[in-house]
């Protein structure tokens, strides 16, 4: 505007800036703290516009593969395996150590376990047990005596059950190993469920972590 009060048309002088809330004219940088026009450069000081959040895992994100069966290798977790696929499947992966396993091959494993131990171990008390009672006489002056020995029935579930401990021992390490993996936590933190086996339950139950993929090996099938 000039001194009588006429306003006066043009571009503004140069370096003024345009007003808030104004788009910079054409050929013009925007000011400090201003968004670049959708396509251009924003100018120097300013910070470009924010990007997504990204990925912390970008290179273990990637699908499970699958066979046409449906079923991941044995290099890979199984996310939702089946009571019979988990059994089988750890007897399969017996003493590997490296990949993951999942929560359901996880648990479906102990509740396994869990029956062929009550089956054989408990079958043997139960045998004794009745082997006793049956065998007891109680005489005339209220003492009770046995006169045969027990079963040999009972013995053989017991060895049964110590070929079963023996034959376990080992893959059930490393499945616990695999699943700490899943967590995405070195393998040795398993090692603290042989102090306490409560840790073998908090384990058992944390959730899977896509940065655990750095233990996969595919190269192993």
């Amino acid at each position: 505007m000039t001194n009588d009060g006429t306003p006066q048309w043009g571009q503004p002088d140069q370096g003024q800036q345009p007003g808030y809330g104004q788009q910079p004219g054409y050929g013009q940088q925007p000011g400090y703290g201003q968004q670049p026009a959708y396509g251009q450069q924003p100018g120097y000081g300013q910070q470009p516009f924010a990007q997504p959040y990204a990925d912390p895992y970008p290179q273990f994100a990637q699908p499970i593969p699958v066979g046409p069966d449906g079923v991941p290798p044995l290099w890979a977790p199984w996310y939702g395996i089946g009571f019979l696929d988990a059994f089988l499947r750890f007897f399969k992966k017996y003493a590997r150590f490296d990949g993951r396993a999942s929560r359901s091959e996880f648990w479906f494993w102990v509740l396994a376990n869990a029956i062929v131990t009550i089956v054989l171990f408990g079958g043997f008390y139960a045998i004794l047990i009745a082997s006793i009672v049956s065998s007891s006489t109680v005489d005339e002056y209220g003492t009770t005596t046995g006169s045969s020995a027990p079963s040999p029935f009972a013995f053989v579930l017991l060895g049964l059950y110590f070929l079963w401990w023996l034959a376990t021992i080992v893959p059930t390490f490393a499945l616990g190993w695999r699943r700490v993996h899943d967590a995405n936590l070195a393998g040795p933190f398993w090692l603290i469920t042989l102090a306490t086996g409560a840790a073998g339950i908090v384990f058992g139950c944390l959730p899977p972590n896509p940065g655990g993929a750095q233990y996969d090996r595919p190269d192993q099938q």
